[in-house]
């Protein structure tokens, strides 16, 4: 049995974590297939959006701590690229550290824990079911966050929400993950995937250099001062202008489509 199952829907990359005897934890194997599959992903130019999802109606629950007691090893938890840089090395979740040019939404049932709750906190969006739940359980077992589980969520919520749930590891139910601004979106139970695909399909269907470069000006931001980051948003947005998709836009706009808001190209 393979540890992820891998379809397209049209330009959407389903991936979903096959473990389900271990609710999906993620071993080194499964890890290393994980960052290689969204490597491929990010190579495709015939994916545009791709879903991180579990089977069995679990999203992950973490890393795999049964298989480091049967003599398995994380690995890779302080292996940097040549130049001493974590950006785009292989994390012990697998593509933690990648920093993608196509976005990545996570389809949540059951529960995202832990190191799970750290790939749910890597990707763009997050489709939660009503009753899924997301924690930091690995503080039980001193098990720290090495997959940006402590950065992400702080840039995401806030310190002092991130805080609370980093120093107690409590469940967050999807109620209370929408209102901290972890849950983008609030599904019936069993619906988190259909709901992924509907909003990955809305997203490939808009100009795609555009999108990809006002998401890349958002994550590169973080690490710049008030004018880098002005001045970033120029550079790729000068880029997509050169690449003739704004002059399509406008005329498309001219011919009548999308007028009153519109989303439809009726």
């Amino acid at each position: 049995m393979t540890n992820l199952l891998i379809e397209n829907h049209g330009p959407v990359r389903i991936i979903s974590i096959n473990r389900p005897e271990r609710r999906n934890a993620v071993d080194r194997e499964t890890g290393d297939a994980l960052y290689n599959a969204f490597q491929d992903f990010d190579r495709d130019d015939t994916a545009s959006v791709a879903i991180l999802t579990g089977v069995n109606g679990a999203f992950c629950a973490g890393f795999d701590l049964r298989s480091l007691a049967e003599g398995g090893t994380i690995g890779r938890v302080d292996d940097a690229g040549e130049d001493g840089c974590f950006d785009g090395s292989l994390g012990p979740m697998g593509p933690t550290r990648m920093v993608l040019s196509k976005p990545v939404i996570a389809a949540i049932e059951g529960h995202a824990v832990a190191g799970g709750m750290e790939l749910a906190l890597w990707c763009d969006l997050r489709v939660m079911a009503q009753d899924a739940v997301f924690g930091i359980y690995c503080r039980r077992f001193g098990v720290p966050l090495v997959d940006g589980g402590t950065f992400r969520l702080a840039r995401l919520i806030g310190q002092s929400r991130a805080m609370d749930l980093v120093l107690t590891g409590r469940p967050v139910d999807a109620d209370e993950a929408e209102k901290l601004g972890l849950a983008n979106r609030i599904v019936p139970k069993g619906d988190a995937l259909d709901a992924s695909i509907t909003l990955a399909q809305e997203i490939s269907k808009f100009p795609q250099i555009c999108m990809r470069n006002d998401r890349l000006s958002m994550l590169q931001q973080w690490g710049m001062d008030h004018n880098d980051a002005l001045a970033n948003e120029v550079r790729l947005g000068m880029e997509t202008m050169n690449s003739g998709e704004t002059l399509d836009g406008a005329s498309r706009f001219s011919d009548g489509e999308g007028r009153h808001g519109s989303f439809s190209n009726e």
